[in-house]
């Protein structure tokens, strides 16, 4: 039999016989007081009995595995805890290899680059190049092919490496080619003998962007991609004329179909502390003695590391850090100014990464780049998660974008895309094996995570408050996956929602809240009540979220009143677990039919289970001697909540690191092992919920379920043997236990061990088991 299940009645000559009279007495009678307890209540009487809404809650308890577990909610609220709120300069200025170029500025043409690269150019990069892993094999693929062409990351060292290999092997100067340049047209007039030439392909959402909007043809932008066969015949030419090309070309599928053939090399950066010491020595050079060793303890030093933001920076901005830490140390930047220019980097990745994105407005041209900005967005909201579910959000979130740019033509979805392995480089990210929470267990998988902590606060941030015409698609996505019944998705998008609803909270109420919790009226009041509790995180916004639900329990709408009463849960919304309370207690006052009776409940336990849970069992005591039957019910149904939920179903979004090792306890033993100053009131409570006929029942089922879920833990164990002896005061309480621990050891599906049996009740009688 199930510890969770309704205990059915058992015959007297399948009880032992120390134990069936008293038991059973203690059922029977139990069972007796809650029928006459009802009649008294008035709920049971000639005629039909009409429902009885405690017995109702009662019978809708669940465990909360509907809500998720608590590492997939902290990894939720971890993910953008970090508020970042830093600008890029109006010249989009970036850094790549030892040079500063400048980025495509929103609304205006890309910049272009061409001619001869100066020598004193690359004698600067000489004296500070790091030579990148395989360098010497993709020199002499270079030097035996006369092409080359460099397959990674923008930032990477990509150029820097194109160019020190082209003034390795040519003997008559370096030049730039135009980017707009395709290769696949270039003859044999366009190069001169000896001379190396280096075409820096733009990604190919760009490409495909720019001949949409009529510019010039490129690579993959109508007619025939490039392929091999250009690139053999563009071999040849070169071979012919004794000269070098190298073509950089950034990750998607151009790269994919390249690097299957015997042109193309993947890039992978050189270490890049390796490339800031480099940076360094070249920028300190004259300093005083001992700045360069202070230059490489500052770049450790952990301000530094959380306002970088980045897991590791990529040779580029490693080149630029040297920069900004040389600047500190001459005494030209501040502490603060330091750290702000280094949180510049990730704000600066976002801002580059969305910069133009739609600029054709036309489908099907613009989807290349539209489905990697959704890549992106959809790495930022579910970083740290499974790869199957980003990809599933960001192809929906990609259909909401097409039908926003074009409402006549919606996109399809491409089945086959850019390769598992090559489209985290896209959104600056990895893929990696790990587990995904789920509640009481863990499940492995394949999960991606943005490189760098700083980049998914960057990312929505910057199209939220950067993009306005994205929050309307961008709103309805984070609506929709609400909606999801998974908690590893409806739990991540409530979060980024409450976030994003922090930012700006009329048009996130508007867009995201209402909707939500008016669009569905079986709705999922859970997310909607997460979303306010986050949004109300900012202390800005919290007087309005209170507000907004203080308006929504005294209407008559009965899914924002159950939205309401959750959202006080998190202890956020009303400004401290104290007002919460008070605003649960004001709840149930209204509730005349205790239709809210199961939902406040929820509230209250989880308030417990958060950091201030001395302030909660003082209200529940308070609720217990004001003697009201509604306020009666809700403490009961609380603690028949605690007696059996595990704690990692009643995650908030405070910390409360006490619990955080012990989330597969049950949340009266987490309490009582983590705060034992109230043990004492928690037997109190306990030994209420039993004593009192209508929860009794209900009660030793929960408290059957803790015994199993202790017996296979020592320290759960011991801790409840320590409880039960506040537990166990008088006869019949013994009594009780007594019938209990029999019969878990008599059930025939899942019998108790009797030495765990023993121990408790020798606990329980203050004794010590036999043999000890």
């Amino acid at each position: 039999m199930s510890d969770q299940e309704e205990p059915e009645a058992e015959s007297p000559a399948d009880e032992p016989a120390d134990a069936a009279g008293p038991g059973a007495r203690e059922r029977d009678g139990a069972r007796e007081g809650e029928r006459a307890g009802a009649d008294q209540d008035g709920s049971a009487g000639h005629g039909e009995e009409p429902p009885d809404p405690f017995r109702s809650a009662v019978g809708g308890l669940g465990d909360g595995e509907d809500a998720g577990g608590a590492r997939t909610a902290r990894a939720a609220r971890d993910n953008l805890a970090r508020h970042r709120t830093i600008s890029v300069g109006r010249d989009n200025q970036y850094f790549e290899g030892n040079y500063f170029f400048v980025g495509p500025t929103p609304g205006g043409p890309p910049a272009l680059l061409d001619g001869p690269v100066p020598a004193e150019a690359l004698a600067r990069l000489d004296a500070v190049y790091l030579q990148a892993p395989g360098y010497p094999r993709m020199k002499e693929r270079l030097r035996a092919g006369n092409l080359l062409v460099l397959c990674g990351e923008p930032g990477s060292g990509r150029v820097s490496t194109a160019l020190t290999l082209l003034a390795e092997l040519a003997t008559d100067g370096v030049n730039r080619l135009d980017p707009a340049t395709d290769p696949r047209v270039l003859t044999e007039g366009v190069f001169r003998a000896g001379t190396g030439y280096l075409l820096k392909l733009p990604d190919e959402e760009t490409v495909a962007a720019t001949a949409a909007a009529g510019g010039q043809d490129a690579p993959d932008a109508g007619g025939a991609p490039l392929t091999e066969m250009h690139l053999d015949r563009l071999s040849a030419q070169l071979a012919r004329v004794g000269a070098f090309l190298v073509i950089v070309v950034s990750g998607g599928d151009l790269a994919d179909r390249l690097l299957r053939g015997r042109h193309a090399a993947g890039f992978v950066p050189p270490p890049a502390r390796e490339v800031l010491g480099r940076h360094l020595r070249e920028r300190l050079r004259g300093a005083p003695a001992g700045s360069l060793p202070a230059a490489e303890e500052l770049a450790r030093r952990a301000d530094v590391l959380e306002a970088i933001g980045l897991q590791e920076p990529l040779p580029a901005e490693a080149a630029h850090l040297a920069d900004h830490l040389a600047r500190h140390l001459l005494g030209e930047l501040t502490d603060e100014e330091l750290r702000a220019a280094c949180a510049g980097f990730a704000t600066r990745q976002a801002r580059l990464w969305f910069a133009g994105a739609d600029r054709p407005g036309q489908l099907p041209a613009a989807m290349p780049v539209i489905r990697t900005a959704a890549f992106r967005i959809a790495v930022a909201v579910f970083n740290g998660s499974p790869y199957g579910l980003v990809t599933e959000a960001a192809d929906q979130l990609a259909w909401e974008l097409g039908v926003t740019l074009d409402p006549e033509n919606p996109p399809g979805r491409r089945i086959f895309g850019t390769h598992a392995e090559l489209r985290p480089a896209l959104a600056r990210a990895e893929l990696f094996d790990d587990e995904v929470d789920l509640g009481l267990t863990q499940a492995p998988a394949r999960v991606i995570a943005f490189r760098g902590h700083g980049l998914a606060t960057a990312v929505l941030r910057e199209v939220w408050e950067g993009h306005h015409s994205a929050r309307g698609p961008v709103g309805h996505w984070l609506r929709e996956l609400c909606e999801d019944p998974r908690p590893q998705v409806w739990v991540r998008a409530a979060v980024a929602a409450g976030v994003l609803c922090s930012w700006d909270w009329l048009h996130g109420y508007g867009d995201i809240v209402r909707p939500m919790a008016l669009g569905n009226p079986d709705g999922p009041r859970l997310a909607v009540a997460t979303v306010l509790a986050q949004a109300a995180h900012e202390p800005t916004i919290q007087p309005a979220v209170g507000s907004l639900l203080k308006q929504w329990a005294k209407g008559a709408h009965l899914g924002l009143r159950e939205a309401a009463a959750v959202a006080h849960g998190y202890g956020l919304a009303a400004g401290s677990v104290a007002a919460s309370l008070e605003e649960l207690g004001k709840a149930i006052r209204r509730d005349e039919d205790g239709t809210l009776l199961a939902t406040v409940s929820l509230s209250v336990t989880r308030l417990l289970a958060g950091p201030e849970p001395e302030v909660v069992i003082e209200r529940m005591g308070r609720w217990l001697r004001d003697g009201r039957r509604a306020y009666a019910d809700l403490v009961l149904l609380t603690m028949l909540r605690a007696i059996r939920t595990p704690v990692t179903f009643l995650w908030g979004l405070r910390d409360n690191q006490e619990l955080e090792r012990r989330s597969d306890w049950t949340l009266c033993g987490a309490l009582i092992a983590t705060r034992p100053a109230v043990a004492g009131r928690v037997a109190d409570l306990v030994g209420h919920t039993l004593a009192t006929p209508r929860s009794a029942a209900p009660g030793l089922d929960g408290m059957g379920s803790w015994i199993r879920r202790a017996a296979a833990d020592e320290e759960q164990l011991a801790t409840l043997a320590g409880f039960l002896p506040r537990l166990a005061i008088e006869g019949r309480d013994r009594d009780r236990l007594r019938h209990l621990l029999d019969r878990q050891v008599r059930d025939p599906d899942r019998p108790l061990d009797t030495d765990v049996a023993h121990r408790l009740w020798h606990a329980a009688r203050g004794r010590r088991p036999t043999g000890e």
